[in-house]
C-alpha cells in the first residue's frame, strides 16, 4: 500500500466516524478560545469547560483580563493543572494583546508564539479554528495516533516533525478537519492505554495493530 491510499483510507474512516470539526472546548470569542486552548496544557478540556464560565463572566476580553492579578486570576482556575503559570501567562498574554494589538488575538504563527504560554501547538489550533488557516496542532493524541496507524515515520520523534510529515500527505482544505478527527480517534477509540481495537475499522492497515497482533501469534 503506498503512503498517498493509506492517508486516503485513513482520512475517510476518521471523517466517517469523527465528523466533528471544532474544539470541544466552550468559547464565545477568539480571546475566550485562546484562553481556553492555553488553559488546556495538559488538563482536560472538560476541566477546562468548568472553570471557563466563570473566568469569561468576570474577564471577557483581553482588556478587562490584563487589568486582573495573576492571583485573582489563580482563584478562578486552581483546578486545572499547573494554574500559578497559567495565572501569570493569561495576565501577560492578554497585557500584550491590549498593548501590542488593539485587543485582537492576532493571526499568524509568529505573532501568537510571541504571546506567553502561547507555543507552536496552541498557535495552530487558533490559526485552524479562529482564521480558517491549513493549521494542524499536534498533541498527544494527534501523535500517538499517527506513529500507530504509520501515518508517520519512526524518525518523527518531535510533534513539529509529526506535523510536517502530515500536512505534506493531506490536502490543505482538509489540514485544519484533519487535526480534529486525529484528535477524537485518540481520544476516545484509539487511547493511550487499552486501545479500543475491536472497535476501530483501520485494524487492517494499522501498523500498531499489526505488531499487537503478530506478539499474539508468537505467544501462542
Amino acid at each position: 500500500m503506498t503512503k498517498k491510499q493509506l492517508y486516503e483510507i485513513t482520512l475517510k474512516y476518521l471523517e466517517g466516524k469523527c465528523p466533528t470539526q471544532d474544539t470541544e472546548l466552550f468559547y464565545e470569542s477568539p480571546f475566550q478560545i485562546l484562553v481556553a486552548v492555553v488553559l488546556s496544557a495538559q488538563c482536560t478540556d472538560k476541566r477546562v469547560n468548568m472553570v471557563t464560565p466563570k473566568l469569561f463572566e468576570l474577564y471577557p476580553t483581553a482588556a478587562l483580563m490584563s487589568k486582573a492579578t495573576p492571583q485573582e486570576i489563580y482563584q478562578l482556575i486552581n483546578s486545572v493543572s499547573y494554574p500559578n503559570s497559567k495565572s501569570k501567562y493569561l495576565v501577560d498574554l492578554s497585557k500584550r494583546i491590549t498593548d501590542n494589538y488593539n485587543g485582537e488575538v492576532p493571526s499568524t504563527l509568529e505573532e501568537l508564539t510571541t504571546l506567553p504560554g502561547v507555543g507552536r501547538k496552541t498557535a495552530n489550533v487558533i490559526q485552524s479554528i479562529v482564521f480558517n488557516k491549513a493549521a494542524l496542532a499536534v498533541d498527544t493524541h494527534v501523535f500517538r495516533v499517527s506513529h500507530r496507524i504509520g501515518l508517520v515515520s519512526d524518525k518523527a520523534t518531535t510533534p513539529y516533525a509529526v506535523e510536517r510529515e502530515l500536512i505534506k500527505h493531506i490536502n490543505n482544505s482538509k489540514i485544519s478537519v484533519a487535526h480534529f478527527w486525529l484528535l477524537y480517534h485518540g481520544r476516545y477509540m484509539c487511547t493511550s492505554r487499552n486501545p479500543q481495537c475491536s472497535m476501530c475499522g483501520l485494524t487492517e492497515i494499522c501498523k500498531f495493530y499489526k505488531k499487537q497482533r503478530e506478539k499474539l501469534v508468537k505467544m501462542s
